[in-house]
C-alpha cells in the first residue's frame, strides 16, 4: 500500500494543469454546432440539405443510443466480467508478476502490443473491438510505473494505425473494392496491398516512436504526464489504492491461475470471433454447417404489400402476376456456433456480449465466488461502466442527425464537383480533405466506403487517377479522424475507461497526428502523379 501512496505522490507533484471539459459537454457542443449548419444550409438552399427540427435533436441521443446499443450494451457486459475477474485477484496478481519479471524492461511492452494491435487494425479493422483493452493495459502499465496516457496511447495509436494502414481489411479496403465492382470498375488488389503496407509501416513505426518517447519521460519522472491534477487523482483512485495493493506480492494461488486461463481465452476467443475468415479462403470454423434452398411462392397481393410495409410508395401489378423467392435456411450449424449460434468469423458485438456474460459465469465457478457475491460484483462492474456506454450513444447522435438532415451527402456531393476538373496534385490533396471533414459525420469505414467510393472512385478515373490511390485516401483520411475525432464513441470511451479528459488527449497527440497526416497526403500526392 505504501508503494501506491508514493506513486500516487509523485504523479501529484507534476500535476499543473486543471481538468477539461467532460465528454459529455464536448459531444453536446459538437451536436448543437451539427443543427446550427443544418439550419444555415437549408436557409441558403442548399440541395439535399433539411433544417434539423427541434424534435430531431432531442431525439438524436434516443436514436443515438438505439443505433449504438449493441456496442454500449457489450461495454457494459464487459465492465461486470471484469468486475469479476477482479474480484477473484487473479488479474492483479498476474499483472504484478508479470511487472516483476520485466524488471527495467517494461518498455518493451510497448512496442509488441502496439504492432499487435496494428496487424490486426490493418487486417480485419480492429477498432471498436479494443475497447477492453484500454482497462487492462491501464492496469498493466499503471503497475509497471507508467500513466494511463501511455496505455491509452498503445492501444488508440496502435490499432488505430494500423487502421490507417490497411491491407486486406474487409470492412474498409474490402468494401470500397466490392463497391467499385459492382459498378464495373477493376481495381488492382495487388497494388492497393503495396500501398497499404508502406502506410502502413510509416504510420504504425512513427506511432511507435512517439508513444515510447512519451513513455520513457514519465518512466524516467512521473512529473511529466500530460495528465492534471485532477486526471491523476481519477487514475490513483481506479488503478491505485486496493488493485495497486491486491498486486504487491505477485503470487498466484492454482485458481488464480486457472482464472487467467479462462480470461486470456475469453479475448483470443473475442479476436478470433471477429476476423471475417471466410475472406481469406478460412472455412475451418464454418465445418458442420449444412444449408438448403427454399423456395417460395409469391403473389402480386403479396409483393404490394411488402413495398407499402417498407414505405416503398405504391406499386401496381397486375391480378394474376406471380413468382418465386428463393432463400437461403441454415439446417445444421457449424461447430462454432455452438454458444451464440453464429460461427466464428461472423460475430458481431451481441455474440461478443453473450460470450463474455458466459465467460463471467465461468470465471465463477472456478474463482470459487458464490453465486450471491458474483451477481452483486457483476453488477457494481456494469453500473461502474455505464457512464461509458452513454458518452458512445451521444457520439452516434451526431451522426445520425447529420444523416437525417442530409448533411453528410451535401458534404460529399458539393466537394465532388469542386474537384471535377482539377490536377492530380489538386485532386489528391482535395479529397483528403473532403474524407477528413467527412469523416466526423460517418465514423463508420463500411459506412463510409459505401455511400462515398460509387462518387469519389468513378470521378477519380474520369479524371484519369489511379483508382488504387483513391481507395488509399479514403482509407488514411478516415483512420486519421478516427484517431482524434469526438464523434467516434470508442475513442472517448477508452479515455473514459483511462481517467484521461478528451482536451488533455488532443493536446497531447494533435501535433503528432498533423504531423503524420501530412506525410501520408503528400506520400498519396506523389502515387497520384507518378502512377
Amino acid at each position: 500500500m505504501a508503494d501506491a501512496e508514493a506513486k500516487k505522490g509523485a504523479f501529484r507533484k507534476g500535476g499543473k494543469k486543471k481538468g477539461g471539459a467532460n465528454s459529455y459537454l464536448i459531444l453536446a457542443w459538437f451536436l448543437v454546432g451539427t443543427a446550427i449548419l443544418s439550419w444555415i444550409c437549408a436557409a441558403t438552399g442548399q440541395p439535399g440539405v433539411s433544417a434539423a427540427s427541434v424534435a430531431q435533436i432531442l431525439n438524436s441521443p434516443v436514436n443515438g443510443f438505439t443505433s449504438a446499443l449493441p456496442v454500449c450494451l457489450f461495454v457494459v457486459v464487459l465492465g461486470g466480467f471484469l468486475e469479476v475477474v477482479g474480484k477473484t485477484g487473479a488479474l492483479n496478481a498476474g499483472i504484478a508478476a508479470l511487472v516483476k519479471k520485466l524488471k527495467g524492461k517494461e518498455l518493451v511492452l510497448i512496442p509488441i502490443l502496439m504492432v499487435l494491435l496494428g496487424i490486426c487494425g490493418s487486417t480485419y479493422g480492429m477498432c471498436e473491438e479494443t475497447v477492453p483493452f484500454y482497462l487492462l493495459l491501464g492496469v498493466a502499465l499503471y503497475a509497471a510505473g507508467f500513466d494511463t496516457m501511455t496505455s491509452a496511447l498503445t492501444v488508440l495509436l496502435g490499432a488505430g494505425c494500423g487502421c490507417i494502414g490497411s491491407t486486406v481489411n474487409p470492412f474498409s479496403v474490402g468494401v470500397a473494392e466490392a463497391a467499385l465492382a459492382d459498378m464495373g470498375y477493376d481495381v488492382n488488389k495487388g497494388l492497393v496491398l503495396l500501398l497499404g503496407f508502406i502506410v502502413f509501416v510509416i504510420a504504425e513505426g512513427s506511432a511507435i516512436v512517439f508513444v515510447m518517447r512519451y513513455a520513457r519521460r514519465v518512466k524516467a519522472s512521473r512529473s511529466n504526464s500530460a495528465m492534471s491534477e485532477a486526471e491523476l487523482a481519477a487514475m490513483d483512485e481506479e488503478f491505485g489504492g486496493e488493485k495497486g495493493a491486491a498486486s504487491e506480492t505477485g503470487e498466484l494461488t492454482l485458481r488464480q491461475r486457472w482464472v487467467l486461463v479462462a480470461f486470456a481465452i475469453s479475448f483470443v476467443v473475442m479476436i478470433v470471433s471477429f476476423v471475417p475468415w471466410g475472406s481469406f479462403g478460412v472455412t475451418i470454423f464454418d465445418a458442420g454447417q449444412k444449408s438448403e434452398e427454399v423456395v417460395t411462392k409469391v403473389t402480386g397481393d403479396d409483393l404490394t404489400s411488402a413495398y407499402a410495409d417498407n414505405n416503398l410508395g405504391t406499386l401496381k401489378l397486375d391480378n394474376d402476376t406471380s413468382g418465386t423467392v428463393t432463400t437461403t435456411k441454415e439446417v445444421a450449424p457449424a461447430w462454432s456456433a455452438l454458444l451464440t449460434g453464429t460461427s466464428l468469423g461472423n460475430w458481431y458485438f451481441n455474440e461478443c456480449t453473450t460470450w463474455f456474460l458466459f465467460m463471467a459465469f465461468v470465471i465463477t465457478a472456478i474463482g470459487g465466488l458464490s453465486a450471491d457475491d458474483a451477481v452483486k460484483t457483476f453488477l457494481k462492474g456494469a453500473a461502474g461502466i455505464l457512464d461509458i456506454a452513454l458518452v458512445i450513444a451521444l457520439a452516434r447522435a451526431i451522426s445520425v442527425l447529420m444523416n437525417e438532415t442530409g448533411l453528410d451527402t451535401w458534404i460529399l456531393n458539393s466537394a465532388a464537383a469542386g474537384l471535377s476538373n482539377v490536377s492530380a496534385p489538386v485532386f489528391s490533396v482535395g479529397a483528403s480533405i473532403v474524407y477528413l471533414l467527412l469523416s466526423f459525420a460517418i465514423p463508420s469505414s463500411s459506412g463510409m466506403a459505401t455511400v462515398s467510393m460509387p462518387i469519389m472512385g468513378p470521378l477519380a478515373i474520369r479524371l484519369g487517377f489511379p483508382v488504387e490511390v483513391m481507395i488509399m485516401i479514403y482509407v488514411v483520411s478516415h483512420g486519421i479522424i478516427l484517431l482524434f475525432t469526438p464523434t467516434f464513441g470508442v475513442l472517448l470511451a477508452g479515455l473514459a475507461f483511462s481517467k484521461v479528459e478528451y482536451s488533455t488527449f488532443l493536446k497531447t497527440t494533435l501535433r503528432y497526428i498533423v504531423g503524420l497526416a501530412v506525410v501520408l497526403v503528400v506520400f498519396l500526392t506523389v502515387m497520384m502523379v507518378v502512377l
